[in-house]
């Protein structure tokens, strides 16, 4: 089953100043600056294109995909495969600065297991409730607040 991330109005304003702030710290030295040549003009836009397009490939293209014995836990470039006697708690958030995050809504949900690096992942999934369902049939043992 696939669950793709919920993407609420918030996220979509910080992700929308990240990129504008980036543009602008990319885009406008080159013009404003009356000696740079073309191929500065070339390079920065092209830096620019780049890190725009990672940006949003990072933040919209977030999925959550429930395989036989694991989840995998994917935005972007970004992946986490979670085995699921691995996972001992789910609990919602709402802390979405902090932490390993692989989410674009404030109203997420964090999945603590045993093999994470920093203890746990926050994710938001676009369907909740029925992820959770699903959750807690491939977790009998793990704890799971909803």
């Amino acid at each position: 089953m696939i669950y793709r991330s919920i993407v609420d109005t918030f996220f979509i304003i910080f992700i929308s100043i990240t990129v504008l702030i980036t543009g602008a710290v990319t885009l406008i030295p080159p013009f404003i600056d009356k000696e740079a040549s073309i191929s500065i003009v070339i390079t920065m836009s092209a830096i620019f294109m780049i890190s725009a397009g990672f940006i949003l490939w990072t933040a919209f293209s977030i999925k959550y995909v429930f395989y036989e014995d694991y989840l995998l836990v994917k935005g972007g470039p970004f992946r986490s495969k979670i085995p699921y006697q691995t996972i001992t708690k789910a609990s919602p958030t709402n802390d979405i600065f902090t932490g390993y995050r692989i989410l674009s809504s404030r109203n997420g949900l964090e999945l603590f297991y045993k093999s994470a690096l920093l203890g746990s992942v926050k994710i938001s999934p676009k369907d909740r409730k029925e992820f959770i369902t699903e959750l807690k049939k491939r977790c009998p043992n793990a704890v799971i607040q909803e």
